[in-house]
């Protein structure tokens, strides 16, 4: 039997409110906190990743490079890096914060979602190798931000609603 992952829940204003399973947070649409991390390589590319088609929220579809949920009282930092470590495979000692801590509401009335999270994201840059976890990210491909861009116009659908909300916010890709 596996033991479903807590988060630490907050009010809308930040404040602490206890812990909650996650189908809970996800179905209440009670706040958390999530690390968002924008890996780029040297050449400027970034890297993306296919989430698992297993996954409850939005499966199948291209990501940033990490979305990490935090353990209860983890910070934001520890969150993005041990995202790196599990999802990627990427040990990396330099993650700079960009932009502030944002609020971001997902709301997927077919499938029950409600991911109401406090978002800090950061900026790696990494050119070793990147090793997926297949449990959790399908595939993966470095891109060029007017590539993508581009595919944020054409083709919205195909990339989840936070991260074209957060790379656009944060100057990553322009308009």
């Amino acid at each position: 039997m596996t033991v479903e992952e807590l988060f630490e829940v907050f009010d809308e204003s930040g404040k602490p409110c206890g812990t909650a399973p996650r189908s809970v947070v996800h179905a209440q649409g009670l706040w958390h906190r999530a690390a968002n991390v924008f890996l780029f390589c040297a050449d400027g590319r970034l890297l993306i990743q296919q989430r698992q088609r297993t996954k409850d929220v939005c499966p199948g579809l291209w990501d940033l490079s990490v979305a990490e949920h935090l353990r209860p009282g983890e910070t934001y930092l520890a969150g993005a890096l041990r995202g790196l470590r599990e999802e990627l495979g990427v040990a990396a000692a330099d993650a700079v914060p960009i932009g502030s801590v944002s609020k971001s509401r997902l709301e997927i009335a077919a499938s029950g979602i409600r991911d109401y999270e406090f978002q800090q994201s950061f900026r790696v840059e990494f050119d070793g190798a990147v090793r997926p976890d297949a449990g959790e990210v399908m595939n993966i491909r470095t891109v060029t931000l007017a590539a993508l861009r581009t595919e944020f116009g054409s083709r919205p659908q195909r990339y989840t609603p936070w991260f074209r909300a957060r790379a656009t916010e944060l100057g990553i890709v322009s308009g």
